[in-house]
């Protein structure tokens, strides 16, 4: 028997794909049956575009909400209560600078559903998050680049 997959995420994630699953069934699975139901009046389907079309974004929107309920249904919490104030953890946020004097970057792990580097929210499977997992303030810590090198990191801050 396979062992179904976690996906570790915050509350406010679960909530945030929780609307979006509410959506795709309440709002746009009815909108696109629709859409099938009107290309298909327009009769012969096998050069009917609209129809095709319909049909293509259904099987995307049943999809992702199969997908959203297997992570839903397989979400695991995160409690950044867990571990010690300092330690870098799931849930909390970080703040380091890359040595020798770079600026610091400000940056909050989640899991990877979540993940949203551009809003400040970096994937737990990312090298930088993995890097600093369990590091406590005022460690250096080698991150390792994709290129094969690193870089040094100071954490700064961390805080829930």
């Amino acid at each position: 028997m396979s062992e179904e997959k976690t996906y570790p995420m915050t509350a406010e994630g679960r909530e945030k794909l929780q609307l979006e699953l509410e959506d795709l069934i309440a709002t746009q699975r009815p909108e696109i049956t629709k859409r099938i139901q009107i290309a298909r009046s327009y009769g012969d389907l096998s050069e009917n575009s609209e129809y095709q079309s319909a049909k293509d974004e259904q099987a995307f929107v049943e999809g992702r909400i199969q997908t959203l309920k297997q992570m839903i249904d397989n979400a695991e919490i995160i409690d950044s209560n867990a571990t010690a104030k300092d330690e870098v953890s799931l849930g909390k946020t970080v703040t380091f600078k890359e040595l020798p004097n770079e600026d610091p970057e400000t940056y909050t792990i989640v899991g990877s559903v979540e993940a949203d580097p551009l809003a400040g929210k970096i994937s737990n499977e990312s090298p930088m998050a993995n890097a600093l997992m369990g590091k406590k303030i005022g460690e250096t810590v080698a991150v390792p680049l994709p290129n094969g090198i690193s870089i040094d990191v100071q954490i700064i801050s961390v805080t829930k």
